[in-house]
């Protein structure tokens, strides 16, 4: 009977530790998910009715005008943290959130080509004619299709860790369980919380990188920028199911005639450095800037993409 009541006894004291575990998870789960969601509310993004619909951005600087366009999971705040520190003074930054994101709305049966006229739209609404176009990751599929489509719109085509046509190494979870996913906050908060390894994978970090404090501090900020998910569901499906293949369906990458530069580190697991080469040798006008290492965000190679990217725009709107 002793040795049955000590028994219970260290059952219920792990119990009750248990227990203790889980509330101050969900405590904490709940403040943190809360102050995402405040700094949306924070922040000095607008939305504006468009010929397109409503659109959201924000803008920082003041200058020639750069038009973000975010990656998976993003939105005008990724837009804004991914552009940091690779623009002078002499350039405004305009972020849009895509379809689907934060406050822009998923119109029914929406295309990429909706998408890149949306981008013109909100240039008209802001009466800029023409813009340098930064986009990265999943963003790239709609900035090619936006060069196609209102070439006279962009004077300098920017494609950071695009994506590209050719062939993609990771592979898609069933469309069921990616949308029951990205519908839940808790699931990417304990990811980003609890499960930094897996969650560096799918921001694109190689497995053998050696993340360093200041390289942890980077993808930590950009992980910042994918909660609160929820409201940003939406887009990330369309991306992952319809926008990221497009690229794939026969763009006319060949009439392309705007200059472009592609910066694409070779050993990104996400954006293929092979596609980002063969990309370069198709459009007449392209510098390709191999990175040797630092995957999907290019880490440790802020300085020479900031310079390649200002003297390549130094030479280009100058002319």
């Amino acid at each position: 009977m002793k040795s049955l009541s000590t028994g219970k006894i260290i059952i219920f004291a792990i119990s009750i530790m248990i227990l203790i575990l889980i509330i101050q998870v969900v405590f904490r789960f709940r403040k943190e998910i809360r102050d995402s969601y405040n700094a949306l509310d924070d922040s000095e993004s607008r939305i504006v009715n468009t010929d397109c619909g409503l659109i959201e951005y924000a803008s920082i600087g003041k200058g020639y005008p750069v038009l973000v366009i975010h990656g998976i999971f993003g939105g005008f705040d990724q837009g804004l943290v991914t552009a940091d520190n690779k623009f002078g003074d002499q350039y405004s930054i305009i972020s849009p959130s895509r379809f689907g994101y934060l406050g822009t709305p998923m119109p029914d049966n929406p295309t990429v080509e909706d998408q890149a006229d949306a981008f013109a739209c909100l240039l008209d609404e802001l009466d800029i004619k023409e813009t340098v176009i930064f986009a990265t990751s999943a963003g790239g599929t709609s900035a090619i299709q936006f060069a196609l489509r209102h070439p006279e719109r962009i004077s300098a085509l920017i494609l950071n860790s695009s994506n590209t046509p050719g062939e993609v190494e990771a592979g898609l979870p069933p469309k069921p369980v990616a949308k029951f996913a990205f519908q839940s906050d808790f699931i990417f908060w304990a990811l980003t919380t609890y499960f930094r390894s897996s969650m560096n994978s799918i921001m694109g970090v190689p497995d053998d990188f050696e993340l360093t404090p200041e390289f942890e501090n980077v993808v930590a900020s950009v992980m910042k920028t994918v909660l609160p998910v929820k409201p940003r569901a939406d887009g990330a499906i369309f991306d992952m199911y319809i926008s990221n293949a497009e690229i794939n369906t026969g763009y006319q990458i060949e009439d392309i005639r705007i200059p472009t530069l592609i910066i694409n580190a070779k050993d990104d697991p996400l954006t293929l450095y092979k596609n980002a080469k063969a990309l370069s040798e198709k459009i007449s006008d392209a510098k390709l800037i191999s990175i040797p290492n630092g995957g999907h965000m290019t880490l440790g190679n802020e300085e020479i993409i900031r310079s390649e990217i200002e003297a390549f725009l130094t030479r280009t709107l100058d002319n």
